[in-house]
């Protein structure tokens, strides 16, 4: 699939257990392609240094090789690892607080789209092969509608063609 690898596809390191897939996610997108300018544009985005906005995923073993500080510090991610699970859509208390009180109303929309869809895939595939379709459904949706280039969550308009994707993906973070 243009923008990602299978490799990339299949890597339990970016399944976000919230819902939140982390190969969408310019952050890393930005650490995967050594891209400083995308870096300081998501840092500024997010309020960190460029040299502190790096990740290769928020479910890396400990200690995680790069790891972007809000995730480090995440109670979902935190609470799903408690749990002995690797994602949400395997806890029965789902959609809970720490869902329905996520900081960024962009993350709880994703969230609510992306968990019934990994349950979905997991139920009909089982839970390996579910999962990584899972992925790669989220993969395929961050593609621009208009030219098909690859995007990031979050994108407002498509660097290659200048459509706006906004609204046809997430909405406005």
């Amino acid at each position: 699939m243009e923008g990602w690898t299978e490799e990339e596809i299949r890597d339990r390191r970016l399944m976000a257990p919230c819902g939140l897939y982390c190969g969408a996610c310019g952050v890393y997108i930005a650490t995967r392609n050594h891209n400083q300018k995308f870096k300081e544009v998501m840092g500024n985005l997010y309020g960190t240094k460029p040299e502190d906005t790096q990740c290769l995923g928020c479910m890396q073993k400990d200690p995680p090789e790069k790891l972007y500080g809000y995730c480090m510090n995440c109670s979902i991610r935190n609470c799903v690892r408690e749990k002995g699970f690797y994602s949400c859509h395997q806890c029965d208390r789902w959609p809970c607080g720490l869902i329905e009180n996520f900081g960024l109303a962009t993350g709880r929309r994703v969230m609510k789209r992306t968990i019934p869809l990994w349950r979905e895939k997991a139920a009909a595939l089982g839970d390996e092969q579910g999962s990584v379709e899972w992925a790669r459904a989220e993969l395929e949706r961050y593609h621009c509608p208009t030219c098909g280039n690859p995007l990031f969550r979050g994108a407002k308009r498509c660097r290659a063609c200048k459509a706006d994707v906004a609204d046809a993906l997430d909405g406005i973070l």
